[in-house]
């Protein structure tokens, strides 16, 4: 069961770089370093006193946006490749920060590597040469998916974060990230990762042109196209959301077949049920009761290089809440097979009440699907607006009992759960 998916195969003229190498190189730089750099790239500071400052100097850093994309230099799919090391091998003072109660790697903390990794790749494939630091604001739009082939994180063996470019639109950019760990001399995959990002002005305001991507082999050009894919996919599965169209007839045979497994027969005659009378089938849990929520005060601590709380701050302490929803459910630890279809709808401001919950919305044999609703509250105006929402899908070490809605709604978070169970599936 815990095989959970097979790596696709990366392109060759990155795999001799990712199978380069038994142990961590000294020049390859670190997850601190990697957000040092970001710093540099559009001069954010250190201090949160600065900060006003800071993003007022970037104002001035509108003059050097490209007007068309065809301005700006094309670039390959290694201009961007990167490699990061996370040495929790060879420097063991780090581990602690990595480290969960279970002897394995945090993988909220992974979310968090990956998140700065992506922005620093489109960093790169945008850099031009003449400008010290970067007009264009990069921020993560999407993460489209992300798949684990390992049930365990080691926490004392070396990580590697690899990534690239794949795909370009005018203003957006697909990134595609692998991690892998080293066991025995060897780097083994542990999981792959998609990301969406977008380009905007110096004030992150409205959207910047990025360079164009030309693919140089074959394996390029399939890379790119199913960038493409990606792009309809996404369009596709938001088109058909259950917020703007009625169930397929499938589904509708699947929630009216849960609400008459709900009724209760037990006091009145088959002819003269009550509607109002449900009951919880054998083994099952009401979907009201499979929730948990959190709250959480944004901190300057939390910031990213443009002063708004980091997103994968807002991913990492989502996957908790979802952890431990799944967790509670399950009676048991889940591990977390993929992550996918996160948005990012509304920026997060520092000093912001960020309201988390946590609801389970479909079970099926030992998987929990997690949908986590992440909102944040404006204490003046007593007004909440929805910041993500995120969709986890975990494995249980034993089967699970069934999640059974009992209202329209519901029922609709229990068919959206569906879908991305079923996606998930088909993708590993």
């Amino acid at each position: 069961a815990y095989r959970l998916c097979i790596m696709r195969k990366l392109p060759s003229v990155l795999a001799r770089t990712l199978t380069s190498g038994t142990s961590a190189s000294p020049e390859l730089p670190d997850m601190s370093k990697v957000r040092s750099k970001l710093r540099d790239i559009v001069g954010a500071s250190t201090n949160w006193r600065d900060h006003v400052q800071a993003m007022q100097e970037r104002k001035a850093l509108h003059t050097l946006l490209a007007k068309r994309q065809e301005d700006l230099p094309p670039r390959r799919m290694k201009d961007s490749y990167l490699e990061v090391i996370l040495p929790l091998g060879s420097q063991p003072e780090i581990r602690e920060k990595y480290l969960n109660v279970h002897n394995s790697v945090r993988f909220g903390r992974i979310l968090e590597d990956l998140d700065s990794l992506g922005v620093l790749i489109c960093y790169t494939h945008t850099k031009q040469e003449m400008q010290q630091r970067s007009p264009l604001s990069i921020v993560t739009a999407l993460v489209d998916k992300i798949n684990l082939c390992q049930k365990i994180i080691h926490p004392d063996c070396d990580i590697k974060f690899t990534g690239n470019v794949s795909w370009v639109g005018k203003t957006s950019m697909e990134v595609k990230m692998h991690m892998l760990q080293l066991h025995n001399g060897d780097y083994s995959p542990v999981l792959d990762a998609t990301f969406v990002m977008v380009a905007r002005d110096p004030e992150n305001k409205r959207p910047a042109f990025v360079n164009p991507l030309i693919p140089e082999s074959p394996e390029e050009e399939e890379i790119f196209k199913q960038g493409e894919l990606n792009k309809l996919k996404r369009i596709e599965f938001s088109t058909a959301s259950l917020l703007k169209m009625a169930p397929t007839a499938e589904e509708r045979n699947i929630v009216h077949d849960i609400f008459l497994n709900t009724l209760d027969t037990r006091q009145e005659g088959e002819g003269t049920v009550s509607f109002r009378s449900r009951k919880l089938p054998p083994n099952s849990v009401w979907m009201e009761d499979a929730k948990l929520k959190g709250l959480q005060i944004c901190h300057p601590e939390e910031r990213n290089i443009f002063n708004r709380i980091f997103g994968g701050f807002l991913m990492r302490k989502a996957f908790e809440l979802g952890w431990a929803t799944a967790c509670s459910y399950g009676g048991s630890r889940p591990f977390i097979v993929s992550v996918d279809d996160i948005m990012f709808q509304k920026p997060v401001e520092v000093g912001s009440l960020l309201l988390l919950s946590g609801q389970v919305c479909y079970t099926e044999k030992n998987y929990i699907q997690i949908r986590v609703h992440s909102e944040v509250y404006n204490a003046n105006t007593r007004e909440h607006h929805t910041t993500n929402i995120f969709h986890f899908t975990f494995i249980s070490e034993n089967e699970v009992p069934q999640v059974v809605p009992k209202t329209y709604g519901e029922s609709m978070l229990f068919l959206d759960g569906k879908r991305h169970f079923t996606a998930v599936m088909k993708e590993i």
